[in-house]
């Protein structure tokens, strides 16, 4: 009975710790929310079980919804109970209450990782999967009842079972898994093999044990002139584009692009197979090559994704100078696109509050007594259909036609930026101040590299060619419905002068002294992701004719890919010889229905993945991603080949089974990758493969042709790539396909913003989805960058708040089902 006291005792004193920090940060989001409902639903079968719902509602003040369900349902029932709350915004957090019977895989993968706090049952039927008989496990950080259900669980299973607690010296030596049980109350899984930490440096310690050669030597290396370089420091210079002209009659290299299978949201490792690759074609097969990167946006570098320097042994260095700052490109870009905003906003304060006649003196100055026309207001009158050049001459109407665009504030779609996750700057209002008299209106910010001025800045092919597309930019509508553009705004040369530095690639280097171009960053879901054209042109031309070009596209195949042959190849007119395909065995077993793998705390990554040999999971529905996203490649003609990012959990059947799997299905080569842990010498085979494979000729074509319909364009990639079997228009779609079509727009490439967690719109459907109708809710223009980007599902934000608190409330709920479970089945059978 003395230990029933001191169960009791301990869920007390956790009770109330967990009361009190939940009513914290509940009342924390409802300062900031006021609206805002949390809400965690919990479903049960029958009421065997006394769930204190009641007590979490009153004492905390979060919402619960009981969702009880009969004895007698089907799995299917509460699999479609399960989707429903996934979709619905009202709810926060998925509880699941129920038998072991119903927790099958399909039960435990229904629910989006955004809104799952059921800790407890991922961890049981994740590693109860697994065969356990005979392993040895060590519970560290659990106490209480918690440690007596975990360790019961694991000795029914065959685990033998040990205890540590974190300050253990000698703890990275001593476990084959660990369950942790962190501040969060969460149950998580992390497998190791015994030697995964042991003598592993981080990403930071081997770039800094590393140093690199002056930049100044590695220019000379690759052929620049001193004064085709602009040093920034040591380390990092901008390079000219004059080199474009130097080389005009310089062959290309070979161009290989690197892309992956449907990633997990962790990645897949394409920076690092680019960076290994280039690695072991310069230092081991002594071939000129050139990696060309992205620059990444302070926001996921700062986040819970981290840098995009790659990692291990094949990175760019130094790797705080790549991922923070660099030479100032994202900054031009944030100051410029926020020079149209302010443009904007004055331009409808002043169109308000001021006469014809003032505005005109404002636009066209009086300088020494004379009035002239600027070339982009003659450009404006030349829109406008108004032939006068002398200002003097204009009559009273085309005056005012000139000097009132009449933007109408409902119809702005030019958005400010900034280069950080600031949550409380996604909706916000402006022209709250006495100066703007009343002229207040909603808009927001988006992070900086969504920003069109990025994405015209990766496509651009000169100083000419960007001005020119940052002058077709559309800001807005006016009352009647007419396109705005940044030229009518008369800032285009204001942008340029900003812009003029950053149009430059950075030069930067491997960890073993191979050239990187690190130079623009594009989202891969509303831009088409992909470092720029001229960074590509400049390292074709340095690398000569035997030389490589090795450049990688956002997110999987199906996205990054597709965009990077139907809008950037369009634009550059490159094309590429060889695709490499990047997989990992932990994606596979993913796709093939193992559990799924994603962050579950804002600050701090962890991931689940089983160690264990799983080759169904891999054989039977695991690789049909993979095949899938070389079939993809195929449709435009370009060979792949499959690069294996192995990791050290992989076993030697599961990497032989894929790569036979792979080959198979129409890959022309597939190699396992060891770059991480060891640099270039980890990449040799697969450089020898693309080597071998670039020589070949291919017979690259578009997927569509640009003068066929919007709707055909979008139809042909939803089938052909996705795997759709049609589309639907929302009724905003239609209208501004209908909108477009009347604007001259129809003829733009199309550039799909939908998730990259599924060939599908919805990202918990792993593999190959097959069946659906891809819903496009609205379609939108980057008229200066030169594509449309239909809007696919429904995008929703998250609350990561929200998640933590529902986690930390369904610790409650949980400990109150593990002490009834531990009363009795181990305490009362000793009575």
């Amino acid at each position: 009975m003395c230990l029933m006291v001191k169960c009791a005792i301990c869920v007390h004193l956790i009770y109330s710790d967990i009361v009190q920090k939940c009513r914290e940060e509940l009342k924390a989001i409802r300062e900031t929310n006021p609206d805002l409902k949390p809400t965690l639903a919990i479903i049960q079968v029958c009421l065997c079980c006394y769930i204190p719902a009641d007590f979490v509602s009153t004492q905390i003040g979060l919402n619960v919804m009981q969702i009880c369900l009969p004895r007698q349902c089907t799995e299917d029932e509460v699999i479609d109970e399960i989707l429903r709350l996934n979709e619905d915004s009202r709810v926060h957090g998925i509880f699941l209450h129920l038998p072991q019977s119903f927790l099958s895989r399909s039960v435990r993968n229904a629910i989006k990782p955004q809104k799952d706090v059921d800790g407890i049952y991922f961890f049981c039927n994740t590693l109860l999967d697994a065969p356990l008989i005979g392993k040895m496990a060590v519970l560290v950080g659990v106490e209480g009842p918690l440690k007596a259900t975990i360790q019961c669980l694991l000795q029914n299973n065959g685990m033998m079972v040990q205890t540590c607690q974190w300050s253990s010296k000698h703890l990275q030596k001593q476990f084959l898994c660990v369950v942790c049980y962190f501040q969060q109350q969460r149950a998580m899984l992390l497998c190791f093999r015994r030697d995964i930490w042991l003598n592993h440096k981080s990403d930071i310690e081997i770039s800094r044990a590393q140093t690199p050669k002056p930049i100044s030597q590695l220019a000379q290396e690759i052929g620049l002139l001193p004064e085709e370089l602009e040093a920034y420091g040591n380390t990092k210079a901008k390079v000219h584009l004059s080199l474009l002209n130097r080389f005009q009659h310089q062959p290309n290299g070979k161009y290989v692009l690197v892309a992956g299978i449907t990633p997990t949201p962790l990645g897949e490792g394409k920076s690092t197979v680019t960076t290994g690759l280039v690695q072991a074609l310069s230092a081991h097969l002594k071939l000129n090559s050139f990696a060309c990167l992205r620059q990444p946006s302070q926001g996921p570098t700062f986040g819970v994704k981290g840098g995009a320097a790659g990692g291990g042994y094949a990175q760019v260095i130094p790797m705080e100078e790549f991922n923070l700052h660099l030479t100032g490109d994202i900054h031009a870009i944030t100051a410029a696109n926020n020079l149209v905003a302010a443009a904007i906003d004055a331009r409808i304060l002043h169109e308000a509050t001021q006469s014809d006649k003032a505005l005109y003196r404002r636009l066209v100055p009086s300088v020494n007594g004379v009035r002239c026309f600027s070339p982009i207001q003659m450009a404006r009158l030349q829109r406008l259909g108004i032939n006068e050049s002398d200002p003097s001459d204009l009559t009273p109407e085309e005056v005012r036609a000139f000097v009132r665009l009449d933007l109408d504030p409902e119809k702005v779609t030019w958005q400010r930026v900034v280069d950080t996750n600031d949550r409380f700057l996604r909706k916000i209002t402006v022209g709250q101040a006495n100066t703007e008299k009343g002229h207040a209106r909603q808009t927001q910010f988006d992070i900086a590299v969504a920003s069109e001025i990025m994405a015209i800045l990766a496509l651009t092919d000169g100083l000419a060619d960007m001005r020119a597309r940052l002058g077709r930019m559309v800001v807005g509508s006016n009352r009647n419905g007419q396109p705005i553009t940044a030229d009518d705004l008369g800032v285009t040369g204001a942008l340029a002068v900003l812009m003029k530095d950053a149009i430059k690639p950075t030069l930067m280097q491997t960890l073993e002294g191979t050239p990187v171009f690190v130079h623009a960053g594009p989202f891969a879901n509303i831009a088409h992701g992909n470092s720029s054209v001229l960074a590509d042109k400049l390292a074709l031309k340095l690398v000569g004719e035997e030389g490589f070009v090795v450049t990688e596209a956002g997110f999987g195949a199906d996205i990054g890919m597709e965009k990077f042959f139907n809008i950037k190849c369009r634009t550059s007119g490159l094309k590429p010889d060889v695709v490499v395909l990047v997989a990992t065995v932990r994606a596979l077993k993913m796709h093939g229905g193992g559990p799924n793998v994603y962050t579950f705390h804002i600050f701090t990554t962890f991931y689940i993945y089983c160690i264990f040999e799983r080759l169904q999971l891999v054989y039977h529905y695991g690789c049909s991603n993979l095949k899938k996203q070389i079939q993809i490649a195929h449709l435009f003609g370009v060979p792949v080949v499959v690069a294996l990012n192995v990791f050290k959990t992989d076993t030697q059947a599961e990497i032989e089974l894929v790569c036979r799997i792979a080959e198979a299905s129409g890959a022309s080569a597939a190699v396992q990758c060891h770059h991480w842990s060891r640099g270039g010498r980890g990449s040799v085979e697969l450089a020898q493969a693309v080597k071998k494979v670039a020589s070949q000729k291919n017979n690259f074509q578009f997927l569509y042709n640009l003068q066929d319909s919007i709707v055909e364009k979008i139809r042909t990639i939803a089938q052909k790539v996705y795997g759709a079997d049609d589309i639907e228009l929302s009724p905003e779609a239609q209208a501004k396909i209908d909108y477009y079509n009347q604007q001259g727009f129809g003829a733009l490439p199309i550039c799909m913003a939908k998730t990259h967690l599924s060939l599908s719109h919805m990202p918990e459907k792993k593999g190959v989805p097959t069946g659906f109708i891809l819903p496009i809710r609205d379609i939108r223009a980057s008229i200066g960058a030169g594509f449309i980007y239909p809007l696919v599902g429904t995008v929703k934000c998250d609350h990561f708040d929200l998640i933590i608190l529902c986690g930390a409330i369904n610790t409650l709920l949980w400990l109150s089902i593990m002490t009834n479970w531990i009363l009795c089945h181990i305490i009362v059978p000793q009575f």
